[in-house]
């Protein structure tokens, strides 16, 4: 059904250390979204996906997958691509064997052999991000470009009906970092997606709804990030400068900066 809620977050509190991370979020990511969501360095950003994923206890509010509490079932319809650190690429292991590893979640034994299904996923995977020709390349001798595509791969394997990306661009360089969102932003055709990023630029040029989260979550229901979404998040004056189709973020002199 389009436009139904897949992820929602209702008043969500979460402590570490007696420390509140986030205070009261609440959002909705619905079928066909090409959300993103933005805001400085330890912002909470990465635990608001480990609370969806369940990789994290919550303190208060709830989180429904599919219109369902959260669970096994509804996170298994939903692919998970963390930043490529988090992935061991010097095991030895070809792309392909990697990419496979993505249908684990749908077997019922974990050590059952890999099907014919199995590997067509696998395969269809690596072709809906133009990565075929990498199948055979070990993980190790991939580049920063390379190895994102990989893990998204690996995920789309899974056959989710959600992809989440945490900072898929960190370490992507710039002449293939525009080719990249390309690439995203067809695969939101096919699937909804739900970004973590820190590019503004991006932000504006490819996504559908975006907000901002600094503890607090700051959005409008639309893909308009405004100066004050961002100043709220940041807590300093924000001026968006726009050369061409990609804005800058200008932070104003603020505190006892000199």
């Amino acid at each position: 059904m389009d436009n139904e809620p897949l992820i929602e977050i209702r008043n969500l509190t979460l402590r570490y250390h007696g420390q509140v991370i986030l205070d009261d979020v609440s959002l909705t990511v619905r079928r066909g979204d090409f959300y993103a969501i933005i805001g400085p360095n330890g912002a909470g950003k990465t635990t608001l996906i480990k609370a969806v994923l369940g990789l994290v206890p919550i303190d208060s509010g709830e989180i429904l997958l599919f219109s369902e509490p959260a669970g096994p079932k509804g996170r298994a319809r939903i692919g998970y691509v963390p930043q490529y650190q988090a992935f061991d690429f010097q095991f030895p292991i070809t792309v392909h064997e990697m990419v496979l590893t993505g249908r684990l979640g749908r077997k019922i034994h974990p050590f059952s052999r890999y099907g014919l299904h199995d590997f067509e996923a696998a395969n269809k995977a690596l072709s809906r991000i133009s990565a075929v020709s990498l199948s055979k390349k070990q993980i190790s001798d991939l580049s920063g470009g390379e190895r994102q595509r990989a893990l998204i791969a690996r995920a789309l394997a899974g056959e989710p009906e959600v992809l989440i990306l945490d900072e898929p661009t960190v370490f992507v360089d710039t002449p293939t970092e525009e080719q990249f969102y390309e690439l995203l932003s067809s695969l939101s055709r096919e699937v909804t997606i739900l970004m973590i990023t820190h590019d503004i630029g991006v932000v504006s040029k490819h996504v559908n709804r975006v907000a901002c989260l600094n503890r607090k979550l700051y959005q409008h229901e639309s893909d308009q990030l405004t100066p004050e979404m961002i100043s709220m998040a940041y807590g300093c004056p924000v001026d968006l400068i726009t050369h061409g189709d990609v804005p800058h973020r200008v932070f104003a002199r603020h505190g006892n900066e000199p």
